[in-house]
């Protein structure tokens, strides 16, 4: 009988040392999720290029890698949130890469921007993805429901950022660790509380 599967997020170090003769972030992310496949036993199986995720409580949800004249889509499993039963994929399609999260329980799915951190009550995902080329340049809140997750918030600085980390101060209120896209790359911290009237709300679906 397989061990119940629990969340494992890698550290930094861990994923600098697995990945640090890698060719590119594809071929890490793969060699990534070789390490979550034991860590995470049930969760998802791989067959050459097909990624094979479990749903709950029945069911199975297939992503294949394919190719085109532009390149390689890839998928490769990143991480579990365990208190959202939800799989999070490193998703690569030529030199783009976002993160598509998959809730087990209905097997809807989403393309974030980049890894999402969840909300200490479990309700909403934060993303922050800046930088010079290929990026959406702004802080993002969605909300997790049964039914699907869905863009809530948006926001964007006014000055613009290369690059930003954000995590959650407490379940209404975030801190975003950002460096300013300027020739003296000066870093600053920002708290924004989801009451700010500066957010850009989205429609409900």
């Amino acid at each position: 009988m397989a061990s119940p599967a629990i969340a494992a997020p890698l550290s930094p170090e861990e994923i600098g040392q697995i990945c640090k003769e890698t060719d590119d972030t594809a071929h890490c992310a793969r060699l990534i999720e070789g390490v979550q496949l034991k860590r995470l036993p049930g969760i998802a199986v791989r067959d050459g290029g097909v990624l094979t995720v479990s749903l709950y409580p029945a069911g199975t949800a297939t992503f294949a890698d394919t190719e085109s004249l532009r390149g390689e889509r890839s998928y490769s499993l990143w991480d579990y949130l365990d208190p959202i039963n939800a799989v999070l994929l490193y998703t690569s399609d030529v030199d783009n890469v976002t993160y598509t999260l998959m809730q087990r329980t209905n097997g809807r799915k989403i393309e974030l921007p980049t890894e999402p951190v969840l909300s200490p009550d479990r309700q909403r995902l934060a993303t922050a993805d800046f930088c010079a080329t290929r990026c959406v340049n702004e802080l993002a809140v969605w909300r997790v429901t049964r039914d699907g997750v869905r863009k809530e918030y948006a926001w964007k600085p006014t000055t613009p950022w290369s690059d930003a980390g954000v995590k959650w101060k407490d379940a209404d209120a975030l801190v975003v660790e950002y460096t300013l896209a300027d020739p003296e790359k000066k870093s600053g911290r920002l708290e924004r509380r989801l009451t700010d009237p500066g957010w850009i709300r989205s429609s409900p679906p």
